[in-house]
């Protein structure tokens, strides 16, 4: 791929603003020697404003979501992408988050453009279920968590109940939430259905990838050795 339409795919401007980056030589290598757009060189090798360039196609990360924020490119109000260099919104593939917090929602994000990865972590097949830190308006009655776990559960406006979900109580009003499916905005509308409702929501835990130490509006790239322990399901 030529250099100019590297660039361009991965946000730095459209192809006639890149090409001018290169007449300002404003692209060099590692050692400050300009380059040219149709130079063949490794990507770690290149250089933007004396910067590293960004991560090629087949980029993956994990994003701390804050509440507030909206999965989405267009909608008004803090955007997920604001919490990301700029030029990740530009990117060709497109950087899609997997799946979706709700903007009430914090917690774990993943975000890709590479569409197979995408549909594997998606796909029921792959069996990844996902945890979540629950605080309630009111308190738990005590049967929810047979409820939950019965596979029985029929949430309003749905014609096929609920597979069966681990709810581990840590107090009157708060709880951890395991849920081996994604419906829409279904761990909300689970404690509706028992007559309560979710003052806050925190997903901490997708697979076997959780948090960690990642502060809340930050994220980091994911390399081979994490997305295996993603996919490392009992």
């Amino acid at each position: 791929m030529k250099l100019v339409k590297l660039l361009a795919n991965l946000g730095y401007g459209s192809r006639k603003q890149v090409q001018a980056m290169f007449r300002a030589g404003l692209v060099t290598d590692a050692d400050g020697e300009v380059l040219y757009a149709d130079d063949v060189i490794a990507h770690e090798a290149i250089r933007v404003e004396g910067e590293p360039l960004d991560p090629p196609q087949g980029l993956t990360l994990m994003l701390h979501k804050p509440r507030g924020y909206t999965c989405s490119t267009k909608d008004k109000g803090r955007l997920i992408y604001d919490l990301l260099p700029p030029r990740y919104r530009e990117r060709a593939p497109v950087l899609s988050s997997v799946g979706r917090l709700d903007r009430d929602t914090s917690g774990m994000l993943l975000m890709t453009d590479d569409g197979a990865l995408l549909h594997r972590i998606v796909s029921p097949k792959s069996r990844l279920d996902k945890a979540y830190e629950v605080t309630l308006a009111e308190d738990l009655r005590g049967d929810e968590t047979a409820r939950f776990a019965s596979g029985g559960l029929l949430l309003e406006s749905d014609d096929k109940p609920l597979l069966p979900a681990e709810l581990h109580v840590d107090g009157p009003r708060q709880a951890q939430l395991v849920l081996h499916e994604g419906r829409y905005h279904q761990a909300r509308r689970m404690f509706a259905a028992v007559g309560n409702h979710v003052e806050a929501l925190h997903r901490s835990r997708i697979g076997g990838l959780s948090l960690g130490g990642l502060e809340e509006g930050q994220w980091r790239t994911l390399d081979a050795a994490d997305l295996e322990t993603l996919f490392n399901v009992p």
